[in-house]
């Protein structure tokens, strides 16, 4: 495998060039957006094996130099080995948390990027960063309550900060001692032949801290697992598949870290008059043929459960539609309204008695009280005469 190949460069590619690539195609073949696709998933591998030996201009000038050779010579003598200090994590934790072995300096750009820095500036900085998982919740309401808007209220069993610790994991809420090992970096480098490795400290397990005497209610974790009741105001004149983010009202960090974040993906179910689009509301109204001929008024629902009457012009067709302003949907966060509009279906009448059905042929007689009709069988009689 040839690493520039690999990511789609030549070997005089600059930094900045290296690092674009990278991003493209690490987002590209994410575990996350290729779930179940091994292909994928080895490819990802690849990728970042390749940009782990190319983002470094020391491991860089080796292997423009000596190629693979260089990792051989390396391996057999207790050099450097790219499969020990970058390969691809596994993925661990409910909602939205990951949780990543091996070195994560390689991902913390892409990360940075791709989950909109849900790995925090801890990533950047070589201390693991202990944030709590983001937290999903699907609200099902119907087109009524997304007109008027919803409070909603959740109980949720999560993780929470330790009250007794304060949430420091540590007996008393005694603040924890900066690890000695890696003086609160949480990241320990290790010379292998020409050059160094980055590995997660073993002692504070990445943490950067060391707890003495850890908290006996949550066993040094800094957080307790509990029921939560939140509120949650659904805002009027929301669509469906919209998303509510809470900030911090995810699940509590380890150890003092950040909370993750309160997902809320809104479903409105279909209704069985309305149909909606953005701000408007469509409904289609029966009309009969007597009040589509002569014209006259047509009352009907509101999404708003009032009644609203529309005038229907003399002649009106099947399909044709007729517009209520501001009898529509809510905008968000303002008071506006969109518009309503009615669908007119002009209804056939049916179960006519003998003398109404005579009417109606007599009616027939007369051709220019069908103008669609005619203006459309002289088109024919064109066409069929070109033919």
């Amino acid at each position: 495998m040839d690493y520039y190949q690999t990511l789609g460069l030549s070997k005089n590619a600059s930094e900045s060039e290296i690092k674009k690539a990278y991003r493209k195609l690490a987002m590209k073949y994410h575990p996350d957006r290729n779930k179940g696709d091994k292909k994928a998933e080895e490819k990802f591998k690849e990728v970042n094996e390749a940009y782990e030996t190319l983002k470094d201009p020391q491991k860089k000038a080796a292997y423009d130099r000596y190629g693979h050779d260089a990792y051989k010579n390396a391996a057999s003598g207790g050099g450097f080995n790219p499969g020990a200090g970058g390969g691809f994590g596994g993925f661990s934790g409910s909602g939205f948390g990951f949780d990543f072995s091996g070195d994560a300096s390689g991902f913390s750009d892409i990360f940075e990027d791709f989950f909109g820095g849900a790995m925090g500036g801890g990533a950047r900085a070589g201390r693991a960063e202990m944030r709590g998982n983001d937290l999903r919740y699907d609200a099902t309401i119907t087109l009524e309550e997304a007109f008027r808007g919803k409070d909603i209220e959740l109980n949720m069993r999560t993780n929470v900060k330790c009250e007794e610790c304060k949430g420091t994991g540590s007996e008393g809420g005694v603040k924890p001692k900066t690890c000695p090992s890696c003086r609160g970096t949480g990241r320990m480098r290790f010379a292998q032949g020409f050059f160094s490795v980055e590995r997660t400290c073993s002692a504070c397990n990445g943490t950067g801290h060391i707890i003495e005497n850890s908290c006996k209610k949550c066993r040094g974790a800094g957080r307790v697992s509990k029921t939560r009741n939140i509120k949650v105001s659904i805002p009027a004149g929301i669509e469906n598949g919209a998303r509510i983010r809470l900030s911090g009202e995810g699940e509590a960090g380890i150890r003092g870290g950040r909370a993750g974040d309160l997902y809320i993906f809104v479903t409105v179910k279909p209704h069985k008059l309305f149909t909606r689009e953005g701000s408007s509301i469509h409904c289609e109204v029966p009309v009969s043929i007597i009040t589509a001929a002569l014209g006259g008024e047509v009352e009907v629902p509101t999404i708003d459960g009032k009644k609203a009457v529309v005038k229907v012009p003399a002649g009106t067709q099947s399909g044709q539609i007729l517009k209520l302003r501001g009898k529509g949907m809510t905008v968000v966060r303002s008071s506006l309204r969109g518009d309503m509009f009615v669908h007119v279906n002009v209804e056939t009448p049916v179960n006519l008695t003998d003398h109404q059905k005579e009417l109606l042929r007599e009616f027939d007689k007369d051709h220019k009280a069908h103008p669609k009709s005619e203006g459309f069988f002289a088109k024919v009689k064109e066409f069929w005469h070109e033919l």
